[in-house]
């Protein structure tokens, strides 16, 4: 009971890893607001059953819940689930950003709304609940923010334009909120995720290395993701914050930050044709080769 009257909002709760993440965090005692709208992978639709569903479970077990069916997208959607926390349980201890949706399409062919709906749920989302809760847990001094980040943002995949710069933006605010509310006792970190879910699902499989690399992925479990969640809700993680964790099957990883790898310097400057000329037998040899996330971790998973 690690969480033990610890109060909880997991937005996107209702299926797949934000699910999970609610369960178990309900099992370690934390008392859980259940967020979701109910909608597609796509963000289309709404229903109330999903997240009522979890609310059941949950209770069932013995524990308290409670559900929340507004979008993340506002800052008004924001304001009131976590307005839900308060009116039900006085308090609000941790916030798992975790609602997420797909609008995959190449560069050349995506859409304004195809952008806006998924930086809007991811980006502006994950800031919306989280500018919510800051200051309440700035007045109590304790906190964890838990956000979710995409390997398609840590490192590239074709046709995710909008969901990479939304999700490397996560990783951007996860930093800055980490030292904003470090004075305060709130933590803030990422979590990278590797899991089955309704939205991978959405994968397309034309070729055999597409099909390889989903079976892969099949075999991991979205309940892998909630036990490093619920550890960095807990008062031991206390002093972790700023960090990206990746969760891969039974796997942890935690990820490089960005620092420069090599530099070189010039008394005279640098022109155009000094930059050619010294390029290639410096920094050519360190750059960083283009893949797509897929195959950045296409190995055997240790499931």
């Amino acid at each position: 009971m690690v969480l033990k009257d610890k109060v909880a909002v997991v937005t996107g709760a209702a299926r797949g890893i934000g699910r999970e993440i609610a369960l178990l965090m309900a099992r370690h005692g934390a008392r859980v607001v259940v967020n979701d709208y109910g909608g597609s992978e796509s963000g289309q639709g709404g229903a109330k059953a999903p997240a009522d569903e979890v609310v059941g479970e949950i209770k069932s077990g013995g524990g308290e819940a409670v559900a929340s069916y507004d979008s993340v997208a506002t800052m008004a959607g924001g304001q009131r689930i976590v307005q839900t926390a308060l009116d039900v349980f006085k308090r609000i201890d941790i916030v798992v950003n975790n609602a997420g949706i797909l609008r995959d399409r190449m560069i050349f062919n995506m859409t304004e709304e195809e952008w806006d709906a998924v930086i809007d749920t991811h980006l502006k989302g994950t800031f919306a609940v989280t500018r919510a809760a800051a200051p309440l847990m700035r007045e109590q001094r304790s906190g964890r923010f838990i956000n979710m980040t995409s390997t398609s943002g840590l490192v590239g995949n074709v046709g995710q334009a909008n969901y990479a710069a939304a999700k490397l933006g996560i990783v951007g605010l996860t930093k800055v909120v980490a030292l904003d509310m470090a004075r305060y006792n709130v933590t803030a970190n990422c979590i990278s995720p590797f899991a089955w879910t309704r939205m991978i699902g959405t994968i397309p499989t034309t070729t055999e290395a597409q099909s390889s690399r989903v079976e892969k992925i099949k075999k991991m479990s979205p309940a892998h993701i909630a036990p490093v969640a619920a550890f960095l809700a807990t008062d031991q993680a206390k002093d972790i914050t700023g960090q990206v964790f990746g969760v891969r099957g039974k796997e942890i990883m935690l990820f490089g930050h960005m620092r420069p790898i090599m530099r070189v310097h010039h008394a005279d400057g640098w022109t155009v044709d000094r930059i050619a000329e010294m390029f290639p037998g410096t920094l050519q040899h360190h750059l960083v080769p283009l893949e797509t996330s897929g195959q950045y971790f296409d190995y055997d998973p240790l499931v």
